[in-house]
């Protein structure tokens, strides 16, 4: 069904005025983490990630985050230069490497600002099944139809865009 001009003119800017507050919702949050912790939150993601599944492995974050391994990697790498994680080899096969949280990190994510792994995917997480299949549906008929995409920027973190 097309709506006439008017209301589909009107339509539109109530979707736009729907994704602003979601961006602006995610990035209020992100300025958030960063000022109460001091780390982004990305980072605080994956810690919390990290604190239910000890000993994963950096594509079992990079999944659980829905990243690119190589940027799960680098993530790791931060928190591992911050002193929030650190990394074990596994003792049958050196080239396996297993991730856990150190002192100084799970002592940030008691103190982090909930949700831990983001306002959106929080929200997203709640929703009804019926309704998270619609919206992914919909939003995939909308990027369909952008002109320009990033389809790379699926497996990037929010606060990297």
């Amino acid at each position: 069904m097309i709506l006439p001009k008017r209301r589909r003119h009107t339509a539109v800017h109530e979707v736009l005025g729907a994704f602003r507050v979601i961006f602006g919702s995610v990035r209020k949050q992100f300025a958030w983490l960063e000022s109460a912790c001091g780390v982004g939150g990305a980072q605080i993601w994956a810690l919390a990630v990290m604190a239910k599944q000890p000993g994963l492995r950096v594509g079992d974050l990079a999944e659980a985050l829905s990243i690119h391994q190589s940027t799960a990697s680098n993530l790791v790498d931060r928190l591992i230069r911050q002193g929030l994680a650190k990394r074990r080899r596994d003792g049958g096969d050196q080239r396996v490497v297993h991730l856990e949280l150190s002192a100084r990190g799970k002592s940030l994510l008691k103190r982090a600002p909930r949700p831990l792994q983001g306002v959106l995917p929080d929200a997203l997480e709640r929703l009804p099944a019926g309704t998270l299949r619609r919206l992914k549906a919909d939003l995939g008929v909308l990027i369909r139809s952008l002109r320009v995409k990033d389809e790379r920027a699926a497996y990037t973190p929010l606060a990297d865009l």
